[in-house]
């Protein structure tokens, strides 16, 4: 097509419009997010691979989304970042990568990796993780190899978020617990253990004192996918209760936003408690997320 032809195509009035420098929609409207990501790619000329929070939204894996589509590109690309493509040189190639046959993207490890390592702020950054651990997008060993690979500007918080997950701290809420209770010098709990009466399973509630029998539980329905789900938390604290166990229920944003009154309601629990259950054996958690 010659240049006298694209221009009759992207006159103000003209069928098509112009996406980025040199690239096209042959139509008029919104792009579409497979559109920006298409857009994206032939800008960059030698893509590697989309990464960030597109790619997330590509594995299904929960994350704000960005008005920007970051790219992986040689390190020797000449492209600069134009209007929401933002081009990332690299020499640490992804793992593994995903098509949808028009581009391709990073594995789900390299994208929260990749994602992450622009945020600022702790909670954030364990939420990305967890939603990647609980869909069963990714294993903590990826995200791993992922930090050790990497580089080491921007990684302090996923260092410090895996570091968490691997005490036990199965999602962002649970981590706040985790943080919450460290900082307020109160005992320190079993997290995610599992609870037994005889040889029947009780519970593996978020955090456990065996020596006070009490128990907290952080109750948030973005942490459960169905309401099937919902009701096994329910029926789980019926069973905790029914054998004598103190269950402390807190929703995620009281670990943030009333943070002494929560202190305190476990500090309260244990100081009233009458002591161990003996006829509840307690199973150490042995998984790391």
């Amino acid at each position: 097509m010659t240049a006298k032809a694209v221009r009759h195509r992207i006159r103000p009035d003209g069928p098509w419009q112009v996406v980025l420098p040199g690239v096209y929609l042959a139509g008029r409207g919104t792009l579409t997010d497979q559109q920006r990501a298409m857009a994206a790619w032939e800008h960059a000329g030698r893509a590697i691979a989309i990464t960030g929070r597109s790619a997330l939204v590509w594995h299904a894996i929960p994350a704000d989304k960005s008005d920007l589509i970051d790219v992986l590109v040689p390190h020797d690309c000449r492209r600069t970042d134009v209007s929401f493509v933002r081009l990332h040189r690299t020499t640490n190639l992804p793992q593994v990568f995903y098509s949808d046959r028009n581009v391709s993207y990073a594995d789900p490890a390299r994208a929260i990796a990749d994602t992450v390592r622009a945020m600022t702020n702790l909670s954030d950054v364990r939420a990305v993780v967890a939603a990647g651990v609980q869909r069963g997008k990714v294993e903590l060993w990826e995200l791993e190899v992922e930090l050790r690979n990497g580089p080491v500007r921007g990684s302090a918080l996923l260092r410090r978020a895996l570091a968490e997950v691997s005490d036990g701290a199965r999602s962002a809420a649970e981590a706040d617990l985790l943080t919450l209770i460290r900082q307020s010098k109160l005992p320190e709990p079993l997290y995610n253990p599992r609870l037994y009466v005889g040889r029947a399973f009780l519970a593996s509630p978020d955090a456990w004192w065996p020596d006070s029998g009490v128990a907290v539980e952080v109750d948030s329905r973005a942490w459960h996918l169905s309401p099937a789900d919902w009701e096994r938390t329910l029926a789980r604290h019926a069973r905790m209760t029914s054998e004598g166990v103190l269950v402390l229920h807190f929703p995620p944003g009281r670990l943030r936003t009333d943070r002494r009154a929560v202190v305190g309601e476990m500090r309260s629990a244990l100081a009233r408690s009458s002591g161990p259950l003996p006829h509840i054996r307690t199973v150490p958690s042995a998984r790391v997320g």
